[in-house]
C-alpha cells in the first residue's frame, strides 16, 4: 500500500470528523525529540497511536504522549484482560491499513475502539496521518472526541 494511500485516508477521516486540524510535514526523524522539534512542539504533544492485540482479530488504539510508555496493568484493568500483546508489523498493518510509523485511528480499515491517556487532553496535540513525516495538529479535547476514545490514566514516563 502507498503511503499517499494512508495520508488521503487519514486526511478523509479527519475532514469527516469535523475536528478542527492543521497538517503539517517533515523530513524523516529518528526520536521523538526530533520529531517534536521538527513540529514546532514539546516531546509529549507528540501522540503515539500505538495498536494493542486485546484477542484473536480484536484490537485497541491506545493513544500515548510523547515520553511515556503503557501502563500494562492499569490498560489491562481498564479494558478488563487478564493479557494484552503487541502485533508484529504484520499484524499491526493488517488490523490497521498502515505500516509501523504512520498508524493513526484516523482512516484506519477498521474503527478498533481508542483509548486516550488523560494527558492528552487539555493541550494541542500532533498526531500521525497516515504517511511517514506526515502529522495532524488537533485540540487534544478535540480529538478525544471526535474518536469517542475513553480517557484513563494508562501511561507512565519512559
Amino acid at each position: 500500500m502507498a503511503h499517499d494511500d494512508g495520508e488521503t485516508r487519514a486526511r478523509a477521516a479527519l475532514d469527516a470528523s469535523g475536528i478542527a486540524y492543521t497538517i503539517s510535514r517533515h523530513g524523516p526523524v529518528s526520536s521523538l525529540e526530533e520529531a517534536a522539534a521538527v513540529r514546532g512542539l514539546e516531546p509529549a504533544q507528540v501522540i503515539k497511536s500505538i495498536v494493542v492485540r486485546r484477542g484473536e482479530d480484536d484490537h485497541v488504539f491506545v493513544l500515548v504522549p510523547g515520553g511515556r510508555t503503557i501502563a500494562w496493568p492499569r490498560l489491562r484493568s481498564l479494558l478488563g484482560v487478564s493479557r494484552l500483546s503487541m502485533p508484529d508489523a504484520a499484524a499491526a498493518r493488517d488490523a490497521t491499513g498502515y505500516v509501523r510509523g504512520t498508524i493513526t485511528p484516523f482512516g484506519s480499515l477498521v474503527a478498533w475502539p481508542v483509548v486516550a491517556d488523560e494527558r492528552v487532553l487539555g493541550r494541542a496535540v500532533s498526531i500521525g496521518a497516515g504517511a511517514h513525516g506526515v502529522a495532524a495538529l488537533v485540540d487534544g479535547a478535540d480529538l478525544v472526541a471526535a474518536l469517542g476514545a475513553t480517557v484513563a490514566d494508562v501511561t507512565d514516563a519512559e
